[in-house]
């Protein structure tokens, strides 16, 4: 399934004149030590072909350590082979949709690598979901086969009742942790097998399957991922991403590496996640690096690792960085392997005081992540190299540097669409060669997202004088629960499905712990009690997606018939003062 072109990027010319002054800006403001070019170390070639190139090159070199578990390069690609020809053996053919539900661990590698070598459309799914949510991906991807984890196993079995699966392969951690972990495991990481006897386990199977010789090609323009992303009307919507955005992706975030082929990270955040996606299965293969993997955000364990194993990149939250720094243990370990602490301004921002702190501790200079969205695949920006003075600190927040070698910004009127003033504030947008090709099965809001080659963002933001981009905010109604998205549409979707619901209009509330949570204002139709409705969404939505629920009998509205959500909001936050 060829769907694009590679390159160069297909925009519209008219739009990139307004961008010249910006590409002289960048020339200027670029860190002299930085590359103005990405590297493809094997050309520009599906990922899981780099996965190939880098078992031949160091077959024994991990590829993953997991909690003291060692995959080589060697074993992932025979076992991502052998999974590639299970999934053939069992009727998938190039193009079709795959689903993965995991939590973090050495599986997901072997099943994403595995997908793609099928020529399959990899297709995560959060294992936070609720049934509704894992019916609503499944019947849009169309994936009839799925990856697992046992203890999400009566999630999957609601779905399998209403016909969406064919296939489903089950796997638990308890097959890869090993006997003596060298980390602490997290209380809520499990360690016992649950049997599933209506699934196929997937570790003896794949020991079982010999590699199929005739594995599809797969040309780096093929579709290889639904990257599903909430809306601002309906239910999430699935980002189609080619082999080509994972390369380029992969290669974006390594272009400022000082020694690619030597670099460690370690990795918590989740792999269904885009950044997750990213930094653990696509950047690592681009040199063939390591990673060290963890299913969870563990303070102690992630300390202790970077110690045992010589971590050297670790890329985190501003809490957990915050977390890490406040232990009265923090000195004890061993942390001069680190070379790199990439901070993410989630719920609480990156400070002077901070950076200071993690300079004085460890001489290491904490700096901003880069910009993105799942319809970038992001790491559209990088920050690197422009912390002197704390320059990037003292402007407003947040700052998020300049566009990554390839690709571009400009800042328009929300409404116009018309580039405006370096200084003005308005819509990023970006022009990419990630970025998606479109929603699946959904052309009118592609037509949204993208126009003229640009991608839309919603998002608001400002250059500096030095060609700087700020991100602002965002104009979208989405929520951060905890640095996760929430976007009110899906929750309102989900509510006026109850009987006893009218009508229903969902807005943020500011919260000291979470960042913000989902505030539910409802209209009723007829008697219902809010513990009710509560009921309903924890049936029905992830946990962190759960609203607070108040009834009102009318919506304060605009002249032109909309609702006031601005002034909800405020209701919102007085209520809870």
């Amino acid at each position: 399934m060829n769907i694009v072109s590679e390159m160069p990027i297909q925009a519209d010319p008219s739009s990139l004149g307004s961008v010249k002054e910006l590409e002289d800006l960048w020339e200027k403001a670029w860190p002299a030590n930085l590359p103005r070019e990405l590297r493809f170390p094997h050309g520009r070639r599906a990922i899981c072909d780099y996965l190939r190139e880098w078992a031949k090159v160091h077959p024994e070199k991990p590829a993953i350590i997991y909690y003291g578990r060692i995959i080589s390069f060697g074993e992932l690609d025979t076992l991502s082979d052998k999974f590639a020809s299970l999934l053939l053996a069992n009727g998938v053919k190039k193009g079709d949709r795959v689903a993965v539900l995991l939590q973090n661990c050495p599986q997901f590698s072997i099943a994403f690598y595995g997908i793609l070598k099928a020529g399959a459309v990899y297709t995560p799914i959060s294992p936070m979901s609720k049934t509704f949510e894992l019916s609503h991906q499944l019947m849009d991807s169309g994936a009839r086969v799925i990856v697992a984890q046992d203890q999400l196993i009566p999630l999957v079995r609601q779905a399998r009742k209403t016909g969406l699966l064919d296939t489903v392969f089950v796997t638990s951690l308890a097959d890869v942790l090993p006997a003596t972990p060298e980390l602490p495991l997290h209380a809520d990481i499990a360690r016992d097998r649950i049997a599933c006897a209506d699934a196929i386990d997937l570790m003896p199977a794949l020991a079982a399957t010999p590699v199929n010789g005739r594995l599809p090609s797969i040309d780096v323009n093929d579709l290889a991922a639904l990257n599903y992303t909430g809306g601002t009307t309906g239910m999430p919507k699935g980002c189609m991403h080619t082999h080509f955005n994972m390369l380029y992706t992969g290669a974006a975030g390594r272009f400022a590496a000082q020694n690619p082929s030597s670099e460690l990270p370690l990795v918590f955040v989740p792999q269904f996640w885009i950044a997750g996606e990213n930094t653990s299965l696509v950047a690592p293969m681009i040199d063939g690096n390591t990673i060290v993997l963890l299913t969870r955000w563990d303070a102690q364990a992630v300390l202790k690792a970077v110690e045992l194993y010589g971590v050297t990149q670790l890329s985190l939250p501003v809490d957990a960085a915050i977390e890490l720094i406040d232990r009265p243990d923090f000195s004890e370990y061993n942390l001069s392997s680190l070379r790199s602490v990439r901070a993410i301004s989630l719920i609480r921002k990156l400070t002077i005081e901070l950076r200071r702190r993690w300079e004085e501790a460890t001489g290491l200079i904490l700096y901003e992540a880069s910009y993105g969205m799942t319809e970038t695949h992001t790491s559209d920006s990088f920050t690197l190299g422009m912390q002197g003075d704390d320059f990037d600190l003292k402007a407003r927040p947040t700052f998020v540097g300049l566009p990554v070698p390839g690709t571009k910004f400009k800042i328009v009127d929300f409404e116009t669409g018309v580039p405006l003033p370096i200084g003005s504030e308005g819509e990023i947008c970006v022009l990419t060669p990630s970025a998606t090709k479109g929603y699946w099965s959904n052309s009118e809001a592609t037509g949204n997202l993208i126009r003229n080659g640009w991608i839309h963002t919603g998002d608001i933001g400002m250059f500096n004088e030095q060609g700087h981009l700020h991100y602002l905010g965002r104009r979208k109604e989405m929520i951060k629960v905890k640095g996760m998205s929430v976007f009110p549409a899906e929750i309102e979707a989900i509510l006026r499905l109850h009987p006893a619901v009218l009508n229903v209009a969902v807005v943020p509330r500011t919260d000291a712990d979470k960042g913000q949570v989902p505030v539910a204002f409802v209209i009723p139709r007829n008697q219902v009690e809010v513990d009710e409705l509560r009921t309903w969404c924890k049936d029905r939505l992830s946990t962190f997606k759960v609203p607070e629920v108040r009834l009102v009998t009318e919506f304060p509205m605009t002249g032109t018939g909309k609702i006031k959500k601005a002034q909800l909001a405020e209701l919102a936050d007085q209520a809870a003062q």
